[in-house]
């Protein structure tokens, strides 16, 4: 019966060491190779065009994003969250990280400089 006991320990243990590492179990933190990929994305120089509150949209002219093979151009970008916007205005120098986010490129990260 021990051994049973143990033996169903073991392999429990197992299966969820293995699951971690995968990550599939719900509720673990990010793998530690997207989050250090994450943490990797540079913070690109932008200038500010254009804020459109309502739309939850800023125009920026903006370095190379090469996260997203893109090279430096003026582009309107969606946010995350438009509260990110408040108090933003045309000609401000900003640092900021974009994501694809549902096909659309979305500012995940702004820092006025």
């Amino acid at each position: 019966m021990k051994t049973i006991k143990f033996s169903a320990l073991t392999l429990l243990a197992f299966a969820a060491a293995h699951a971690a590492a995968q990550g599939n179990m719900s509720g673990m933190a990010m793998p530690a190779k997207a989050a250090a990929s994450a943490a990797a994305m540079p913070l690109v120089p932008g200038e500010v065009r254009k804020v459109d509150l309502a739309k939850g949209l800023v125009v920026l002219r903006h370095g190379d994003i090469p996260n997203l093979a893109m090279p430096p151009m003026t582009m309107g970008f969606d946010v995350v969250d438009k509260k990110m916007l408040d108090g933003l205005k045309v000609g401000d120098k900003v640092q900021f990280q974009a994501e694809m986010v549902k096909g659309k490129a979305t500012v995940t990260e702004l820092k006025r400089q």
